[in-house]
């Protein structure tokens, strides 16, 4: 039930991965990465399959090697989600993987350096209308650049990638996204904030080897909040030692709190304290895995007793306010109804499921309307 983002974007040209717009006015996609061996096929499109479950506009695959170029091939006929295909090395996968249907190509300029081979690349990718990434990181920056700077700095990776939006544009070739990525938070940050002033082109954000679930969790919303809020990136990937999905959900929570996206339940909970009058840390966990296939926007508040319970529920589609004996239910904002202690987690799951219903067939109403005056 909040308004908008106060957050203003940085303008930047529109490309398309796939059916996915990134960049200009088009929402911040979220990216996650498999890692599956790629030429296990059917492991892949599962984990593809759940990781856009888990929220994911677009999805990267490393390809390694020529033979795993021809099981990219397969994978892409089993899928329905735009690919971005990782390319190290040897850019003859890249020219393979293009004629195989890839959306968007990967090139990391710190490994693919020859001008010669950079130029059939994108050759082929203007002859298939496929965007390229330029995708450079701290840990593989070029030799060059590396004796000139003595170590990864923001200032070697933007030099790195305007080395190769330079070469992009001197074959006249516009359709790319870049990304300057560290494990370094500052690092990152500073790099991101002076390639937004430097080109139009969108920005694909991520802090690369964050870390596990927890901690990587953590130094992400640090980094790339830092850049959300500044308006800058056009499409993120979290990157954690943990499963790929939970990459789309992080990512989805961070949109969700900084009001760039709007998708699923928006849970407000407070940390609990012994004035609870419910177990709140085990029943927002509980709705949390059960409610994760709602995809309609709410914010959804439980809050264990009446001091901030009542000022939460208010501004909520759904909020509970503990109490005693019986818990009190708002439906957008205002009381409506108690809860019994008893089976509390199937009744809020129940009634929660049926609020989303309902706001469903409100917003299906109000596209229908507008599409009806256009």
């Amino acid at each position: 039930m909040f308004s908008g983002t106060p957050i203003v974007r940085r303008k930047s040209r529109q490309i398309m991965v796939g059916d996915v717009p990134v960049g200009g006015d088009a929402p911040i996609s979220v990216q996650s990465m498999t890692n599956t061996s790629t030429s296990d096929v059917a492991a892949t499109v599962a984990q593809i399959n759940s990781i856009q479950q888990a929220g994911a506009d677009i999805v990267r695959v490393s390809v390694p090697s020529l033979e795993e170029a021809e099981a990219f091939g397969e994978i892409r006929k089993q899928v329905n989600i735009p690919l971005v295909a990782d390319i190290h090395f040897d850019h003859h996968i890249a020219l393979r993987v293009a004629d195989l249907g890839v959306d968007c190509l990967r090139i990391n300029p710190g490994n693919i350096t020859r001008e010669d081979r950079l130029r059939e690349v994108i050759a082929k990718a203007k002859d298939k209308n496929i965007p390229i990434r330029i995708g450079v990181n701290a840990g593989s920056l070029g030799k060059e650049l590396l004796r000139k700077y003595n170590e990864p700095t923001a200032e070697a990776m933007v030099e790195s990638a305007m080395r190769n939006v330079e070469l992009l544009d001197k074959y006249n070739f516009q359709d790319f996204k870049v990304s300057v990525k560290a494990s370094d938070i500052f690092m990152a940050v500073d790099a991101y904030r002076d390639l937004a002033k430097r080109i139009e082109q969108p920005l694909h954000l991520g802090i690369t080897e964050a870390g596990g679930l927890r901690s990587g969790t953590v130094k992400s919303a640090v980094g790339l909040g830092a850049l959300l809020m500044d308006g800058i990136g056009d499409t993120i990937r979290i990157s954690l030692a943990a499963d790929p999905a939970e990459e789309a959900r992080v990512a989805w929570d961070m949109l969700r709190s900084l009001r760039l996206r709007s998708k699923g339940i928006n849970f407000i909970a407070c940390p609990s304290c012994s004035r609870q009058n419910f177990d709140v840390i085990k029943t927002v966990n509980e709705l949390e895995n059960r409610l994760e296939d709602i995809t309609v926007p709410m914010d959804v508040s439980i809050i264990g007793c009446i001091v901030n319970g009542p000022g939460e529920a208010k501004e909520s589609d759904f909020g509970l306010t503990g109490g005693a004996p019986d818990n009190l239910v708002y439906l957008d904002g205002k009381p409506d109804h108690k809860l019994e202690q008893d089976n509390l987690v199937d009744q809020l799951e129940k009634e929660i499921r049926a609020k989303a219903q309902v706001k469903q067939a409100e917003l299906d109403s109000a596209q229908q309307n507008i599409i009806a005056k256009g």
